[in-house]
């Protein structure tokens, strides 16, 4: 097992009502690694990262964290009742006992300061995925597990949001697995893409996924070729304020849509 090892899943197994939900299912994910787990809906993916997480029992495979692992989890769907008064705070504190100190920290972090004792009900869809995450991020997690967390929020606010998780992930060094739909995104910002079709259908960089049979015939191939030219080699990156930061190795980026800026 590698020194930087957070979260293993090895021939994960699962049928329900005679149906294969997973089939010997293999990942894993590494301190500083975002991965990625993309598929068509029903594949699988929400049921896995439940099994990862100790969620949902498997009938066969194993899952193995690292001793004393903490992760920040963000679930595919929640939903608050409109009519029920819940401020920020107290839905921060759902997860814990925290101080307002502690509370408005999380909530800087995911550029959401100021909302402390705003109702959740009055939240936009990114306001309340980004209140979400500044949960998750209470538990100084050594990895964030994020089902969906693009979910009704539209695409600047998606590329926003997926610029603030790697910003989180770059400070932090905790590693990140994600399931997305979005996959021109998902493309510029991840390291391992994991093709799920209740088995794997294919893993690797993003621009190694892209060209494998697999994943054209689960995709097509008009879309592999669209997320083809979003792929180049870089050998940098940049930070929050959007300065050059080098990293070794090259990594998959996007270039900057039109308008948007940036070099």
């Amino acid at each position: 097992m590698r020194n930087d090892a957070l979260l293993r899943g090895t021939g994960l197994c699962l049928a329900y009502n005679g149906r294969q939900i997973l089939d010997h299912v293999d990942i894993g994910v590494d301190r500083g690694e975002v991965v990625t787990v993309v598929g068509l809906n029903g594949c699988g993916k929400s049921t896995l990262v439940r099994a990862l997480l100790g969620l949902t029992r498997v009938d066969s495979g194993a899952v193995w964290h690292r001793p004393g692992l903490r992760i920040g989890y963000t679930p595919q769907r929640m939903k608050m009742d409109p009519v029920m008064p819940m401020t920020v705070a107290r839905f921060l504190r759902l997860g814990g006992r925290y101080d307002d100190g502690r509370l408005a920290a999380a909530l800087d972090e995911v550029e959401l300061n100021g909302t402390l004792h705003a109702q959740m009900s009055k939240l936009s869809g990114g306001e309340f995925n980004r209140v979400a995450l500044a949960r998750a991020l209470l538990r100084d997690p050594d990895i964030l597990v994020l089902d969906e967390p693009l979910s009704s929020v539209d695409y600047v606010g998606q590329v926003r949001l997926y610029e603030l998780i790697e910003s989180i992930r770059r400070r932090r060094g905790c590693g990140v697995l994600m399931v997305s739909h979005d996959l021109h995104l998902v493309i510029s910002a991840t390291n391992t893409v994991v093709c799920l079709n209740h088995h794997v259908c294919c893993s690797g960089r993003p621009r190694e996924v892209i060209g494998n049979p697999e994943f054209v015939a689960l995709f097509g191939r008009r879309l592999a070729e669209s997320l083809a030219l979003y792929v180049h080699q870089h050998d940098h990156s940049h930070d929050a304020s959007g300065r050059v930061v080098s990293e070794p190795g090259d990594r998959d980026v996007r270039p900057p849509a039109p308008g948007n800026g940036g070099a």
